[in-house]
């Protein structure tokens, strides 16, 4: 058994280093939080800067560096020492009010403190869910939220070359034992697991969000992706970056590449009888 150290679970397919060869590529290669989506989803939670936030698997620390200037203090999570050092500059360089520590899911406790919100961006699936919940429900205050984050690329025109792009990354991924057992049939979705927790008050709020591309971005996107890092891939990352060149040089040559990309932030929140 392995320790995914993006977000500290443990999973028998999942190496240890996958995350630590995507730390320098994370932050350059994903697509933004869009600030206008940040900004409501504080307004949304009311949030203010009397709150404490606390953002789990913080990665490089992009959520927890973006929802700082909305609440008091954020304490940003992560197991894995390469995204840490990431993340720890970034908030050097901004200079927001946020603590870089190591930890994970598996490591929560009273001794953290309580939080208004909790930020989980691309994270939540990495963890044993039901138990990470369970644990959030001692830490979360009675009229707190959790708030996760998903990106997908949305069905619009204008994003043939993202697309383009996917078709290479999706099969250098389709081998990856953990990839296919999230798109399995017996794959709970993150809603379904939230109806079943004290936080089955739901509430979706989405936001489609244009930015323009170059093809070193979606290179570094690659690499930062569990099942496309350099660690799971080996010497066929090569290979991989070669074939991401070849699909998007039709698009690059005719100019400025663009992406569509849909957010949404699941808001979950105890029902008003649990919460008081």
């Amino acid at each position: 058994m392995h320790l995914d150290r993006a977000c500290g679970v443990l999973h028998p397919d999942v190496e240890s280093r996958r995350f630590q060869t995507a730390a320098a590529h994370y932050a350059v290669g994903r697509p933004p939080y869009p600030p206008d989506l940040i900004e409501v989803v504080a307004r949304f939670c009311g949030l203010t800067r009397a709150h404490r936030l606390l953002d789990l698997g913080t990665g490089p620390g992009l959520l927890a560096i973006a929802f700082a200037p909305f609440v008091g203090s954020v304490l940003a999570v992560d197991p894995e020492p390469a995204m840490l050092a990431v993340a720890t500059e970034a908030v050097r360089r901004t200079g927001v009010a946020v603590e870089v520590r190591e930890g994970s899911s598996g490591t929560l406790g009273p001794e953290w403190g309580t939080f208004r919100a909790v930020t989980m961006g691309r994270s939540f699936h990495w963890m044993d869910r039901a138990e990470t919940l369970r644990r959030l429900d001692l830490l979360v205050a009675p009229e707190g939220a959790l708030i996760l984050f998903n990106d997908e690329i949305a069905d619009v025109p204008g994003n043939e070359a993202v697309r383009a792009w996917w078709s290479v990354v999706e099969r250098y991924s389709a081998d990856d034992t953990v990839r296919m057992e999230r798109r399995s049939p017996h794959w709970q979705d993150h809603d379904a697991v939230l109806a079943a927790s004290p936080f089955s008050r739901l509430d979706h709020l989405v936001d489609v969000h244009r930015s323009d591309l170059t093809v070193e971005t979606l290179i570094h996107r690659a690499l930062s992706m569990s099942a496309t890092s350099t660690a799971r891939l080996g010497p066929r990352a090569e290979a991989m970056v070669s074939e991401i060149r070849e699909a998007l040089a039709p698009f690059a040559a005719r100019g400025a590449m663009t992406e569509h990309i849909e957010w949404t932030a699941t808001v979950a929140r105890r029902h008003a009888s649990r919460s008081g």
